[in-house]
């Protein structure tokens, strides 16, 4: 048996699997903390289901943690970025696109040394190990233990980075270094923001990680945990206290994948309806369709997986104002219970109007019997254009589609939706996002330049195979479960050499199953 845990912005979910079978789920609402919401979560399961906890084989959590310490500019360590490229990329110093306070926030310490690689794995220049041992050593001067390598054409050829991760390390022996080609994709700015921002994280994440273990174990849980990813697998305790910036994002990823199990559908667009906002996205082989072009976060451009996500403000807890009419983004979240209308706030939420249209039963419907219906349908009406209209910019061919709802919101959307061909609520859609980390694999994925007049196609292929099967055997899967779920290739004309982009995701079965 297995728990799923998804900390959202209004409510933490937690639900209890046993193989593709669940045995019951919780909801709790989400603590300025995190972990104080977790703890309440688990507790309430384990009430109510009456296991014991050592029965419970593994547990699943998606958490907002890193996500929040970014947009907050809160808990983030002074990273300094060492960059491997003089004399190329002078021109675009680290950190140059960067928000004021969350540079000054990491501390904006930067060093360019010679190196880096042309995109054939061609050096551009030689790495010169005293240049890197003198910065090394202004960094530890610094007190700065954070740091974040980054080389021109890395993904290409990480050796420059790994020779470099080795002298700074002998330098600063407690150094917790992000090396690029590991976080990020093709592209050096954006690559190398990945890298420090998952450099900045790396001290919060140890504790972080810490936390969780010390929850689970206050409840007399021993079983091993694991942290969701933003593309819908998982990575074990110590692979997070590494690469913590890979949670981004992994609520929404969540709740499609938990979409894709409940439903049985593998090609549909999900709509998660939250207390707060609504996220849709595209399933493609069930898996999220991931974001084809740099996404900003905190207001830093970033080029590794991100799924692609639109986010609107409508959810449970939406405040709803009659003139004019108005439907969030403003958002009472997790103060329901105390604000909305129907348990005695003050607040005219969308809940509000759900349960005063009769589709919803929750709190005291007689709190809401003055609401007017012509305000009733116009709002109703207007939350579902919300939806419609989002549903509609996420598609990629013309016709209606399949949509899958979940989340705790979905009580304000009706039978039907305009342009949506099939329209699905499967059982448990409200915990959808737990059960999509309880279910969720170990992945790993490549994406890499190669020449294909240096290495024949099928061998390029193959070689991206072999390091994204490594990568998933790496975080924790059984060797003989991991899979290719997706090859793709793209011709790059403006190069020479015949150059191709080559990308290549594995998935595999925990060890712990």
């Amino acid at each position: 048996m297995r728990i799923g845990i998804d900390v959202g912005g209004t409510n933490t979910d937690a639900v209890l699997m046993d193989g593709r079978k669940v045995l019951g789920w919780a909801k709790s609402p989400t603590t300025r903390d995190v972990s104080s919401g977790i703890t309440n979560v688990l507790t309430a399961l384990l009430a109510q289901t009456q296991i014991s906890p050592s029965a419970i084989s593994a547990v699943m959590l998606g958490t907002t943690h890193f996500t929040n310490a970014v947009v907050e500019r809160k808990s983030l360590a002074k990273t300094a970025v060492l960059r491997i490229g003089l004399p190329a990329t002078a021109a675009l110093p680290p950190f140059v696109d960067w928000p004021d306070d969350l540079r000054e926030a990491m501390g904006g310490v930067y060093h360019l040394v010679h190196g880096g690689y042309e995109f054939d794995g061609r050096p551009i220049s030689a790495l010169r190990p005293d240049e890197i041992k003198d910065v090394a050593k202004k960094i530890q001067d610094a007190g700065i233990t954070s740091v974040a390598i980054s080389s021109v054409f890395s993904p290409v050829n990480p050796d420059q980075e790994k020779q470099a991760a080795e002298i700074v390390q002998s330098v600063i022996p407690d150094a917790k270094i992000s090396l690029s080609h590991e976080i990020g994709r093709i592209g050096i700015l954006e690559r190398e923001n990945a890298a420090a921002m998952n450099a900045c994280l790396a001290v919060l994440a140890v504790n972080i990680v810490q936390s969780f273990r010390n929850a689970l174990s206050s409840l007399g849980i021993t079983a091993p945990f694991y942290i969701s990813q933003n593309d819908g697998t998982l990575m074990s305790a110590d692979f997070v206290e590494k690469y913590p910036v890979l949670t981004f994002a992994s609520g929404p990823t969540n709740s499609m994948r938990g979409a894709a199990f409940l439903s049985g559908l593998k090609d549909a667009v999900v709509v998660d309806i939250g207390g707060t906002t609504s996220d849709v996205g595209v399933l493609n082989q069930g898996f999220p369709r991931e974001a084809s072009v740099a996404v900003r976060i905190g207001g830093v451009r970033t080029n590794f997986r991100m799924p692609d996500v639109l986010s609107f403000g409508l959810g449970g807890g939406s405040h709803v104002k009659p003139e004019p009419l108005q439907v969030g983004p403003q958002s009472v979240g997790y103060e329901i219970t105390t604000r909305a209308l129907v348990f005695g706030g003050n607040d005219l939420t969308t809940t509000d109007v759900a349960v005063a249209a009769g589709m919803a039963d929750i709190g005291d419907k007689s709190k809401v019997a003055h609401l007017s219906k012509s305000l009733v349908d116009a709002s109703l009406q207007r939350m579902w254009e919300m939806v419609e209209v989002s549903v509609d910019r996420m598609k990629t061919a013309a016709g209606a589609v399949p949509v899958i709802l979940v989340g705790g919101g979905i009580i304000l959307i009706g039978d039907k939706l305009n342009g949506v061909s099939d329209l699905h609520r499967p059982e448990h859609a409200s915990v959808a996002n737990a059960i999509g980390a309880a279910i969720a694999q170990v992945g790993g994925e490549v994406d890499r330049i190669f020449s294909l007049e240096a290495l024949p196609r099928d061998k390029a292929i193959q070689q991206a195979k072999d390091e994204a099967q490594q990568r998933v055997l790496d975080g924790g899967a059984v060797a003989d479960s991991i899979e290719i779920v997706d090859v793709e290739e793209v011709p790059l004309a403006y190069l020479p050499g015949s150059a191709t982009r080559i990308r290549v995701k594995a998935v595999g079965t925990l060890a712990v199953e």
